[in-house]
């Protein structure tokens, strides 16, 4: 269950970081309504919950 859930946290950070980059820097997905200092403090969130899971998931045995 630990692999399966470290997984899942690193799967939603990288799309969450994909996500605000492309509304940061094309304001494709929702419409660059929250400004470019939004999209990349988001973003960086993101990449912080893609690390934790995978930091979580290489302690997992």
């Amino acid at each position: 269950m630990g692999k399966a859930m470290s997984i899942a946290g690193m799967v939603t950070g990288v799309l969450v970081a994909v996500a605000f980059l492309l509304d940061a820097f094309l304001g494709a997905p929702f419409g660059g309504k929250g400004g470019m200092l939004v999209g990349i403090g988001f973003a960086i969130s993101g990449a912080m919950l893609a690390y934790l899971g995978w930091n979580a998931f290489r302690e997992t045995k």
